[in-house]
């Protein structure tokens, strides 16, 4: 969550703002004050920016929702100056629960838009009943926010990879065909759709445009990347990728111990055993900082951490890996039975595929 500011806890999830929404805002509400000089009109843009990232969060919500009753949890929600961006534990196995998890957020929007519709509609009767002034900014602002709404439900349904409407697709597609293939294609679609609206953007003059272009074009290039190692990784045991031959530590041992193993092989970090038990693991950065805090002479159970993840050998590569993504690991201690056995780490896994898939290419 670097460059993350907490907002609010909503539904049990946490709201996160990126430093950089602070800039949208801060537009918004120039745009309006620069004009005429005038500090309604900058209050109502910011009213406005607020109301329309309210919007976002209900949207994103409405897809965390979804993804709970099929017992997928949600991390967090990140708003953007782009947009929002809910960070579920795991993206849905069956496409039909993925088609329903894409629809949601758009279905929100639909649901609210036709909520302000009818309220506008009402506007007049309201005023008439309530001797109240319904019009002015206050029907302003909630016809913008109707649009708000139609053009996210509208935009997010282009189908364009990672985008909902990317999703659906691909949810569709995988009932024909296998989720690789389904998302290669909708991957495809989604950086042909990026690589137009980079242009349109670049010859417009339009950085906002270019800037969503470049975030599509990386996303549907990622994703596309994480399904593919995923189906790669599905029914083969962790110890068929797990590193045997790794160093260990003492917890009473010094920190200058740490430093000779750093310097001597290609470990960076290292489980710290006593008496057969793993008591923690102790990170490259953790040894780094606690020596410029208490020296060399340290001992290394000042430095490690005692809450870590684990894996067992017979369990498969895929949901390890999965793990060592959500911990945002770079090692993780291979127990059975209580026993330390390996180490599994991003970049052996990565090495395992590519050894793999070059046998598999000459065979």
């Amino acid at each position: 969550m670097r460059w993350s500011l907490k907002i609010a806890r909503v539904m049990g999830i946490d709201v996160y703002i990126h430093v950089t929404f602070l800039l949208i805002v801060a537009y918004f509400f120039l745009a309006r004050y620069l004009p005429h000089r005038s500090v309604s009109e900058g209050l109502y843009g910011l009213v406005f920016i607020l109301l329309a990232f309210t919007i976002v969060v209900l949207h994103e919500l409405g897809h965390t929702t979804a993804a709970s009753w099929f017992g997928i949890k949600t991390k967090d929600i990140t708003l953007y100056p782009i947009g929002g961006v809910a960070s579920l534990e795991r993206i849905p196995d069956d496409p039909k629960q993925e088609l329903v998890v894409a629809l949601a957020g758009p279905t929100v929007n639909v649901v609210l838009a036709g909520v302000l519709y009818l309220v506008l509609q009402k506007l007049p009767l309201i005023e008439s009943l309530t001797n109240l002034e319904a019009y002015g900014d206050g029907q302003k602002l909630l016809e913008e926010l109707f649009w708000v709404n139609v053009v996210l439900a509208g935009f997010n349904m282009i189908p364009a990879f990672p985008m909902d409407g990317g999703r659906v697709l691909r949810a569709i597609l995988a009932m024909f065909m296998t989720p690789v293939q389904a998302t290669n294609v909708a991957a495809s679609l989604g950086q042909m759709f990026a690589f137009i609206m980079g242009l349109f953007g670049l010859l417009g003059g339009n950085p906002f445009l270019i800037f969503i272009a470049f975030f599509i074009w990386i996303a549907a290039s990622q994703e596309a990347q994480m399904v593919s190692i995923k189906s790669s990784l599905t029914g083969v045991p962790v110890s068929d990728a797990m590193i045997r031959h790794y160093e260990t530590i003492l917890p009473d041992a010094p920190l200058s111990k740490a430093i000779d193993l750093l310097l001597g092989g290609f470990q960076q970090d290292f489980p710290v055993v006593k008496d057969g038990k793993v008591l923690g693991i102790l990170l490259r950065q953790d040894v780094i900082e606690k020596i410029r805090e208490l020296g060399e002479h340290a001992q290394v159970q000042s430095a490690m951490r005692t809450e870590f993840v684990t894996a067992d050998p017979y369990e498969t590569l895929e949901k390890a890996f999965f793990k060592l993504q959500q911990c945002q690991c770079r090692s993780m201690p291979v127990l059975h039975k209580g026993n330390l056995v390996g180490l599994l780490t991003p970049d052996n896994v990565g090495e395992f595929i590519m050894l793999r898939d070059a046998v598999r290419a000459k065979a």
